[in-house]
């Protein structure tokens, strides 16, 4: 099995989040042992910011880092354990909140695919890039 990176280069549909992954410097962290659960928005996700967004994203990194340290949480969470949850504390700091009640919700991101097997952890894939307050 490929670590989460790889597995999402293979994808094909987070060319984005590679990008900026790689951008921020946390290939490595995200290659690690973890594990890890990441809530991966998609390049369609990262469309439906305003024009402009993730190209000043890509220029502050400490910006940039924030935002995608807050879709990682410790821990490998599937999809049975989350819904279970009303909320998940982000490698970032804050917390993200969960709503099971219809589908389930990751802020206001709705997760597509869930359960996608990394060796290193799990990727869960969401509509909407999350932001922190």
């Amino acid at each position: 099995m490929a670590d989460i990176i790889d597995t999402a280069v293979k994808a094909g549909s987070f060319n984005t989040l590679v990008a900026a992954i790689k951008a921020a410097n946390l290939v490595d962290t995200l290659k690690g042992a973890g594990p890890f659960t990441v809530f991966a928005p998609t390049d369609e996700a990262f469309a439906k910011l305003p024009e402009g967004t993730v190209d000043k994203l890509l220029k502050d990194i400490p910006k940039l880092t924030k935002i995608l340290t807050y879709h990682v949480v410790s821990g490998k969470v599937l999809s049975g354990d989350v819904v279970k949850l009303k909320s998940a504390t982000t490698v970032e700091g804050s917390d993200v909140k969960i709503d099971a009640s219809n589908g389930v919700k990751v802020n206001d991101a709705t997760v597509a695919t869930a359960d996608v097997a990394a060796d290193n952890g799990v990727i869960h894939i969401i509509d909407t890039v999350l932001i922190p307050a």
